[in-house]
């Protein structure tokens, strides 16, 4: 009875407010498949946009789908461990895998054995590791010799310059199929379709050279001579069949020969023998029993194709005519037909190019066998280069796959404050730079999900001056202010690589970034109103005035226009009534009193404040931002919490299985603000500062005189000192100081 395999112990962190496994071992790695896959951070990830060897990626992207899931990472795991003596060693991430690290399985001798072949060929005979460079040169060295092992041979495999030709030659007619070097070429399958192909082009030329009497009655110029007929066949047979019914009965002649009404219609126009109406007449005055005639007599718009008729078909098969029967076009018609019938039965029409005599001499010579071996042999080396590139996939896996792990399975990198593999760069705007960039396809469709993120997102289009390169980022911003973001604006991103790319926003996804920003954003919004309802009165009053000026004027120039000339000794006209201050003295009153209410109310306000302890005073100032920014602050200190990077990479294409939070104090180290370096000097002269006015100052001088004159002739001032000076109240149980209490 076979024994269970013991259970793997796993050792768990707390990451991004949730467990994260450590891969910490060989055995961690080996075991993954014992995982369960609802405790992995994420189950599959595109290769494009990852920080890691593409190559390797698509090493590891088994079913070249585009995208890596928790099985295909597994069996990469399980493969790299197996032919491994320590699968730790993956671990190390290093680009050199030492030879002794291969183990001595049957695979393992011959990867150990491949990779000794490598070394050798590039001149390292004995070193004791190989690397990523090597395994690339030696593929690319392998990829320019003469064979490479994959059954494609290109033209310039063949030593043999008829070979070179002839390969040339089936390529231009099945079409290219790449190498492994990238080069066109053919293989087995292809070369078989095209000698096949040429093979049935010749038989089919055989059936006409055999029976050529009947199927090319003029030779080479049958081909010619039956397009000639066969352009003006339906035209000659409208004749013929116009005549027959002329001669069943006279009276269809005349109708047949068209209406005179439309050479009238033609009359007018500018004649050519190119109209459309032109040709469309007859080919020839229809008569009973009329043979067609083949020079005068002519439709203008045919003479041309006719006279081609003549020359080419007519002449040759007929002898010298000058009109054509029926019976002649019947006769013509039926010694073109074999023909017209061999060639509907084309076969091998891809290699006519080539034409017959080359095509036969490709048959008849032994360019198929030379070929033929030549594939042969170049598919004989495949197991060496299959060896190959199966030792550039293991240093490969060596150097990437244990990242890979630490990047998918867990978010190791990432919470550690290292750049994880979606991390593309750093973006710089507005004074700060951002960590937390990701490359995404279609910004609209990726914010669509990542808003439910809780994060502050800037859209940004790429683009490398002097290169054709653009890709689209989203950035997340968790640090500072918002009131610079906007559409439009541009900065500088970074990639891994060090290259500088243009940066423009093109869309933000607005969330809260800080508890700082929620405590002034009441006020900002305050501020906003007012400004707006400021400016909507400014706008609503200019215009009004506008409005009025251009009415006065215009109404005084209609008054003056309609106004009578009073006649001579005739009364003077009614003076306008005298202005009533009485009914302005009372709406003046009635804004006295709204105004004095307002101040009676401002001043009992006041009159409380200003009759509280020092100490209470502070408390309701506190108590009175507190009501204001409270709210505000602690909604945004939730969603801060909650802010979770998993929408983010899901936008991206990513499959994330945990929910990433990204806290309050590790989002503020995603987005590091300006700050001037430690030791630098700072000058704070400004040579452009705004000259301050004295004027707020005087006025805060004025308003605090005026309080303390208030305060001292209320005898508030008095008893503030008082309540500052009287000893702190009695303890309990203690002998009363009142002496009415005596």
């Amino acid at each position: 009875m076979a024994t269970e395999r013991p259970r793997h112990r796993w050792r768990f962190h707390r990451a991004g407010g949730f467990d994260q496994v450590d891969l910490s071992t060989g055995e961690d790695l080996l075991a993954l498949d014992e995982l369960d896959q609802k405790l992995w951070t994420a189950l599959a990830c595109p290769i494009d946009g990852i920080e890691l060897d593409p190559k390797t990626l698509e090493l590891v992207d088994a079913d070249k789908d585009g995208r890596i899931r928790a099985p295909e990472l597994i069996g990469a795991l399980k493969w790299a461990g197996g032919v491994l003596k320590d699968a730790s060693s993956l671990l190390k991430g290093s680009a050199k895998l030492p030879l002794a690290a291969i183990n001595d399985t049957a695979e393992g001798k011959r990867l150990a054995t491949s990779a000794k072949q490598i070394l050798k060929g590039l001149g390292k005979k004995g070193a004791e590791s190989i690397s990523v460079d090597d395994t690339t040169d030696t593929v690319k060295i392998f990829a320019e010799t003469r064979l490479n092992g994959d059954g494609v041979v290109p033209a310039d495999s063949a030593e043999d310059d008829d070979i070179k030709k002839a390969i040339t030659e089936i390529i231009g007619v099945v079409g290219p199929e790449k190498d492994r070097s990238g080069k066109d070429g053919v293989h087995q399958e292809k070369l078989d379709k095209f000698f096949a192909e040429a093979e049935a082009y010749s038989a089919w030329w055989k059936t006409a050279e055999t029976g050529a009497d009947t199927i090319l009655p003029l030779g080479d110029a049958t081909a010619a001579a039956a397009d000639t007929l066969r352009a003006l066949q339906p035209k000659i047979d409208d004749y013929f069949t116009r005549v027959r019914l002329a001669s069943f009965d006279d009276r269809a002649s005349a109708p047949l020969n068209r209406d005179p009404a439309e050479y009238a219609a033609l009359s007018p126009k500018l004649l050519t023998e190119k109209l459309d109406e032109i040709a469309s007449f007859p080919l020839a005055h229809v008569q009973p029993g009329r043979p067609l005639p083949l020079d005068n007599g002519l439709n203008p718009a045919w003479i041309a194709q006719i006279h081609k008729l003549q020359t080419e078909v007519v002449t040759p098969l007929l002898g010298e005519k000058t009109a054509l029967t029926e019976q002649d076009w019947a006769s013509l018609t039926a010694r073109l037909a074999p023909f017209e019938a061999w060639r509907a039965a084309k076969a091998g029409a891809s290699v006519e190019p080539l034409g017959l005599p080359r095509v036969r001499a490709l048959l008849s010579g032994s360019y198929k066998n030379t070929i033929s071996d030549l594939i042969a042999q170049d598919k004989a080396l495949e197991p060496e280069f299959e060896a190959i590139a199966t030792v550039d996939k293991l240093v490969r896996y060596h150097r990437d796959l244990a990242r890979l792990a630490n990047n998918f399975v867990t978010f190791r990198d990432f919470y550690a404050r290292k750049k994880a593999t979606f991390q593309i760069g750093t973006l710089y705007l507005d004074g700060r730079s951002m960590d937390l960039c990701v490359k995404v396809a279609d910004a609209g469709a990726h914010s669509a999900v990542a808003t439910a993120s809780g994060a502050y997102l800037v859209y940004c289009d790429l683009a490398r001056k002097g290169t054709d390169e653009k890709m689209t980022i989203v950035a997340a911003v968790t640090n500072g202010s918002t009131s610079n973001l906007l559409p439009g604006r541009n900065g500088i991103f970074y990639d891994r690589q060090g290259r500088d790319w243009d940066a423009a926003v093109v869309k933000l996804v607005e969330q809260s970034i800080s508890i700082r920003q929620a405590f002034f954003a009441p006020y900002v919004r305050i501020g906003k109103l007012i400004g707006e309802q400021i400016d909507k009165f400014a706008a609503s009053r200019d215009k009004a005035a506008e409005a009025a000026t251009t009415s006065g004027v215009e109404g005084a120039a209609k008054t003056a226009e309609t106004a009578p000339v009073p006649a001579p000794g005739a009364p003077p006209a009614p003076a306008e009534p005298p202005f009533d201050i009485g009914k302005f003295a009372g709406i003046f009153a009635a804004i006295g009193l709204a105004l004095a209410a307002i101040g009676a109310a401002i001043a009992s306000v006041m009159t409380g404040f200003l009759g509280l302890q020092w100490w209470q005073m502070l408390l309701v100032f506190v108590g009175v931002v507190f009501f204001i920014s409270g709210p505000s602050m602690l909604i945004t200190y939730l969603k801060l919490r909650r802010r979770n990077i998993g929408p983010i990479l899901d936008g991206a294409g990513w499959a994330v299985n945990a929910s990433a939070r990204v806290n309050i104090p590790f989002g503020a180290s995603l987005t590091q603000l300006a700050a001037l370096p430690p030791g630098a000097e700072r000058s704070l002269a400004d040579p452009f500062e705004e000259k301050r006015s004295p004027w707020p100052f005087y006025l805060l001088v004025l308003v605090l005189l005026a309080g303390g004159i208030y305060a001292w002739k209320t005898d508030r001032l008095t008893g503030w000192l008082q309540a500052l000076q009287a000893p702190p109240p009695a303890a309990s149980g203690a002998p009363s100081a009142n002496p009415s209490a005596k």
